[in-house]
């Protein structure tokens, strides 16, 4: 699912850049953010911006969101 945008070295992404990683639409997207199952964006300037090292370990889990978060919460202290 690793797309030209990685190589780029991007720090956050927006929704339409990350439904392009993720092979969804932008509406599928809030959807699934909405329903928990999606890793939560930050807000920037009034939009909303993913962090790249977020979206690498959630895709790196597999799109399991309880095995990212654990993984998350490992990493985090």
């Amino acid at each position: 699912m690793k797309s030209e945008i990685t190589k780029q070295n991007s720090i956050a992404v927006s929704c339409k850049t990350l439904a392009k990683m993720l092979s969804i639409s932008p509406r599928t997207a809030w959807r699934l953010l909405s329903a928990g199952k999606i890793p939560k964006p930050f807000s920037l300037g009034g939009s909303k911006r993913w962090k790249m090292s977020d979206i690498d370990l959630f895709l790196k889990c597999n799109g399991n969101m309880a095995e990212y978060e654990a993984r998350r919460e490992s990493m985090a202290g």
